[in-house]
């Protein structure tokens, strides 16, 4: 997912900017804020969800309605003779 790769790419690059604020001013404080301020920084621009705001503004106060969709029926399971012979083999070998 790119919204994954992002979120990780964000994540590294604050960690190195806070390595690099400790290596420079030796202030465990400054690391601290530094890395509060940037997760919250993060989280408020990675995190939220884009299709909710992905509307004009007047609109952001209303639910975001979400079409219907139908339930999922999981599709049978087909096995041929051979599918059943390699689960039956297998199956056999991990039980000695």
């Amino acid at each position: 997912m790119a919204d994954d790769a992002a979120l990780r790419r964000s994540l590294v690059c604050l960690a190195a900017l806070i390595v690099f604020i400790g290596l420079y001013t030796y202030s465990l404080k400054k690391m601290m804020v530094t890395y509060l301020f940037g997760m919250f920084a993060i989280a408020g621009i990675v995190l939220p969800d884009w299709e909710f705001f992905d509307r004009p503004i007047s609109q952001w106060t209303s639910p975001l309605s979400v079409p219907q969709m139908l339930p999922h029926t999981p599709p049978s399971p087909t096995r041929t003779p051979i599918d059943t012979g390699l689960y039956t083999a297998f199956d056999c070998s991990s039980n000695l």
